[in-house]
């Protein structure tokens, strides 16, 4: 077997910045080159102020700081990085297709393409390809049909290795995870990965499988996940008619040896750069084999989901007298989940849009994500022209800047701190009646009704 002395990745993001800097720590003896076209991402990875990664996850900083400059380089040098690696792994954007056959559901795979032309354009020696980007089955197959008939003669072989991250938590993830899944068809290539891995993982949490199997592994798993999610709220509707507690409900079924506690707590709706993706990726495959039932079966829980958004701005409109025209609204969070800046697919860009189609003002506060990238979100809906946007949609670096006036207060993010607050003095510097809509059950609804706050909940 070969000993892997040079690793490459190619993609610089929220799976290829962290999986990498733990790989390197893990690894003194092994070189890790982590490159991108983008020179402000890979100028962030490279700042001397750690405050300033691209990526915040709670301990990324202080792994980055052990590896980095001893066997952690972050460069743009794509090609000088691809040619010196022994294995490399491709973790580019795989986005849902916004055009064309599949559009709204498959994955575009037009980086991962160029991708693997420029591996095989520049590779002169054997290469280990790992698949390390979310995708759909059997891209492997795609993979090695470019590298191979596009190269320079040099053998490559193809592995799976997909990523099971949850944001927020992926250094501890990666330190110490569940299971590393490891998809291939040539055995010493798969050999060489799990001694990468091996390095910290114990043997018994590196699973092997073929290509197919892992590529669909990954999609499985965040659908799984995705889909207790809608389950839970689901019932929180039906919680809020019959006069149940959607939380009393979660916590008993929960008990349950055989359903188990995680992933079934209520809220706004899922986000993240994964569960919708890779739920649609999953419909589209199953319809492309004629498999109809179970891509409907898939596909409402992403219908379930846009649906708990959209209610959840329902409510703050009936509720505010059906009308929320030039109200100022409080936005607590715009980050898809805490610990994180990531806001992608986050439940808050959707609740806003729906709130901003009725003039309301809205004033944004979360402690990680910047106004470059709240506007950026709203002006990529399309909805109206980035000029409204600016208009009706404020952002400030003070929580008590935004609650200043404002009319209702809505918790789209469970960042821990919101819990901290001085809600009496907030009551007191807002509109009478006071309002909260917590999208993430984070508050207690005693302890804000005793200071005199008009308070709702999901599935409450």
């Amino acid at each position: 077997m070969k000993e892997i002395k040079k690793i490459t990745c190619i993609g610089a993001g929220y799976v290829g910045g962290p999986t990498m800097s733990v790989i390197a720590q893990k690894n003194p003896n092994v070189i890790v080159t982590v490159v991108d076209l983008n020179q402000a991402r890979i100028d962030a990875w490279n700042d001397a102020d750690l405050e300033n990664l691209p990526v915040y996850e709670p301990g990324l900083d202080a792994v980055v700081a052990d590896a980095r400059g001893r066997n952690l380089f972050f460069s743009t040098d794509v090609e000088k990085a691809i040619d010196e690696a022994d294995m490399i792994f491709i973790s580019v954007n795989t986005p849902t297709k916004t055009y064309g056959k599949g559009k709204g559901q498959a994955a575009d795979l037009k980086y991962i393409e160029l991708c693997a032309r420029q591996i095989a354009a520049v590779a002169k020696s054997d290469k280990i390809v790992v698949e390390k980007s979310t995708l759909p089955v059997r891209t492997a197959a795609a993979l090695k049909s470019i590298l191979d008939n596009t190269g320079n003669g040099v053998n490559f072989h193809i592995l799976s290795n997909p990523e099971f991250l949850a944001e927020g938590t992926a250094i501890v993830d990666l330190h110490n995870p569940d299971r590393v899944l490891i998809g291939g068809e040539d055995s010493a290539a798969i050999e060489a990965l799990v001694q990468v891995y091996e390095a910290w993982v114990p043997r018994e949490r590196i699973l092997t499988t073929n290509l197919w199997s892992s590529e669909l592994s990954k999609l499985v798993a965040n659908a799984f996940l995705a889909q207790r999610v809608s389950s839970i709220n689901a019932i929180s509707e039906l919680c809020e008619v019959t006069g149940a507690n959607v939380d009393e409900v979660s916590r008993a079924i929960g008990y349950d040896s055989r359903i188990g506690s995680k992933f079934l707590k209520a809220s706004v709706g899922f986000g993240g750069s994964c569960f919708q993706k890779d739920i649609l990726n999953l419909v589209y495959i199953a319809r492309s084999y004629g498999l109809t039932a179970v891509a409907d079966y898939w596909e409402q829980v992403i219908i379930l989901n846009d649906h708990q958004k959209a209610r959840f701005a329902e409510n703050i409109i009936q509720t505010m007298y059906n009308t929320v025209n030039g109200k100022n609204i409080a936005f607590l969070g715009w980050a898809f989940k805490k610990d994180t800046n990531d806001t992608r697919e986050s439940a808050a860009i959707y609740v806003a849009d729906h709130l901003l189609e009725e003039e309301a003002h809205i004033v944004v506060y979360d402690p990680k994500v910047p106004a470059e990238q709240i506007y950026k979100d709203l002006d990529y809906l399309g909805t109206r022209s980035s000029e409204d946007n600016r208009r009706l949609v404020t952002v400030v670096n003070d929580p008590y800047e935004a609650l200043q006036g404002a009319h209702a207060v809505a918790i789209l993010t469970e960042w821990d701190e919101f819990r901290t607050y001085d809600w009496a003095k907030i009551r007191e510097e807002m509109k009478k009646p006071a309002f909260v809509f917590d999208g993430r059950k984070l508050l207690k609804r005693d302890q804000l009704t005793s200071i005199g706050f008009d308070y709702y909940a999901i599935g409450e």
